[in-house]
């Protein structure tokens, strides 16, 4: 008897892919995780793909404009939320270090590190909320977001698309593995982030 833990959760994931809201939850995710929500939206964004590879580009379409307003709210909780709730939002996302890192970045490399953020694995919100404290420039703000947004979203829908069924084969045979490969991997890396 095997135990699998990651086989229902990635089924459930494809099921709900497939529902037909599955749109709108995708734009609601989309833009909550470039303001405050922690999961990023590439987990919902890769399945729906697999799930129905014809809309792959619509999908990328929605999860990038999306991304975009999520950021701009994002942008506006630190330009008039921070200096009250700023303290508040940090420590709900254990960010005072990453904060603290991005803003000496903006200092450094300005605005082209918001063209970086699109790409990191520092979460995008924290990009978006040090934007609007710093008071970098709005227009400029959501041009470099598009781009950066847009160019990895489309870049995971292009991926996914091109893997297509053969993709979807190996994932749902391999799932386990991957699973608990990521959970390692994320594991490791943690510690060498902590020791380093």
């Amino acid at each position: 008897m095997t135990f699998n833990l990651f086989e229902p959760i990635y089924s459930k994931v494809l099921a709900l892919a497939k529902h037909k809201y599955s749109e709108r939850y995708l734009a609601g995710i989309s833009f909550a995780e470039s303001s405050f929500f922690p999961i990023p939206v590439d987990v919902m964004l890769a399945p729906m793909v697999l799930a129905q590879p014809d809309k792959a580009w619509r999908l990328a379409s929605i999860t990038t404009v999306m991304s975009i307003l999520g950021g701009v709210f994002g942008y506006l909780i630190g330009a008039f939320l921070f200096d009250s709730y700023g303290d508040e939002i940090l420590n709900y996302f254990h960010a005072h270090d990453k904060f603290a890192q991005v803003q000496a970045s903006y200092i450094e490399h300005g605005m082209a590190i918001v063209l970086l953020a699109g790409f990191t694995p520092v979460p995008y919100k924290i990009f978006t909320i040090a934007s609007g404290v710093v008071g970098i420039a709005i227009f400029p703000f959501i041009l470099l977001s598009l781009i950066s947004r847009g160019a990895r979203f489309f870049l995971v829908a292009g991926l996914v698309k091109l893997g297509g069924d053969k993709l979807e084969s190996t994932i749902h045979k391999q799932i386990e593995w991957l699973g608990w490969g990521t959970l390692i991997l994320a594991a490791l890396a943690f510690t060498i982030y902590k020791l380093w």
